[in-house]
């Protein structure tokens, strides 16, 4: 299983990355990918949409069930990968990659709590 050093994660099994000034890159694990199975339809908030801490911002459909991610930060949808939505499957093929799923503009000021690091997350999937 795929653990990037450079990411942040939270115990939703998502992952988050730092972007330019107040932006993150939010995406799902390896390992949330690989319990979901086969992936087969990814929607996607829409953009420029504005969303508070733990709103529903993205449902994913597997062959196996269906998987929900909640906005780890409250703020503004500044980009989504419209990729996923025509190809689901990049979230099995490339979670940390091609597989990402929204781009947010955060609100408050970044704040790290409830995330951890690659190593505190790979003891939490073991």
């Amino acid at each position: 299983m795929q653990i990037p050093e450079d990411l942040l994660y939270n115990d939703e099994h998502e992952w988050i990355q730092r972007k330019d000034g107040s932006v993150v890159r939010i995406g799902i694990s390896d390992y949330a990918q690989d319990q979901l199975g086969d992936v087969v339809f990814v929607e996607l908030p829409i953009d420029g949409s504005t969303v508070a801490k733990n709103d529903l911002l993205v449902e994913i459909e597997s062959t196996k069930s269906v998987g929900e991610v909640y906005a780890p930060f409250a703020g503004t949808v500044v980009a989504i990968n419209q990729a996923v939505a025509d190809s689901p499957e990049l979230v099995n093929t490339s979670p940390y990659g091609e597989g990402w799923l929204v781009e947010i503009e955060v609100a408050d000021e970044f704040s790290e709590e409830g995330l951890v690091d690659a190593a505190a997350y790979k003891d939490l999937t073991e």
